[in-house]
């Protein structure tokens, strides 16, 4: 089977978000689609090991903030890369809540949900919810595609997303120096060699710190 074939397949970006146990958390996700206009439905598919999987299931609501082209890559590490679980990920975020949801900001719409049925897979949960609130908040945002954040961004899928596929090691020439973030996978490609990068520069995608990037 030839896998890039599902690289054809469309997908947002987005942040599934809820909250959970006076707090808010969330995970980034690309695997959401409205299949049912009245009552509007939409299926969230999210892995089994991120937290949010398991407020979700334990609340049965969640928010979806859609991203847009001009979101802050840093949101998409942020709530991409960490677990919920030990970390709050709305740390320092000025969000606002949307019928009790947390919902992510500067995005460029939000759906409020309610989940109506589940599907299990081996790996994840496919949630059902109908969608009980909504609002366009920036009507000129552009909405993020996979293939925007992939070939523009430069960023990496995080392992538990549903889409993940290992991704080929491009050819390089022996004397090449190509640091690579070892949380999420970003390839350095700035002007400024890596080595002179300030002690204090962080990965732009997952905000990791330099030292967690390695020559590769």
């Amino acid at each position: 089977m030839d896998a890039k074939a599902l690289y054809q397949l469309s997908y947002g970006v987005y942040v599934v978000t809820c909250w959970d146990m006076g707090r808010p958390t969330g995970c980034t996700a690309n695997s959401i689609m409205q299949i049912t206009s009245s009552p509007a439905t939409v299926a969230v598919s999210l892995n089994h090991k991120n937290y949010t999987n398991t407020v979700v299931r334990q609340t049965g609501k969640f928010a979806v903030s859609i991203l847009s082209e001009d979101t802050d890559p840093s949101i998409i590490g942020r709530f991409g890369f960490q677990s919920g679980a030990d970390t709050n990920k709305f740390d320092g975020l000025d969000y606002e809540l949307k019928g009790y949801q947390p919902v992510v900001p500067g995005c460029g719409a939000y759906l409020v949900c309610e989940v109506i049925d589940q599907m299990e897979t081996d790996t994840h949960t496919v949630f059902l919810a109908k969608v009980v609130d909504a609002e366009v908040a920036n009507p000129k945002a552009v909405p993020m595609t996979y293939a925007y954040y992939h070939n523009v961004i430069k960023g990496k899928s995080p392992k538990n997303a549903p889409t993940y596929q290992p991704e080929e090691e491009p050819a390089k020439a022996a004397e090449d120096k190509r640091w690579v973030c070892s949380v999420c996978g970003y390839i350095y490609d700035g002007d400024t060699p890596f080595e002179e990068l300030p002690e204090d520069w962080k990965c732009p995608i997952c905000k990791q710190p330099k030292s967690v990037f390695q020559q590769k």
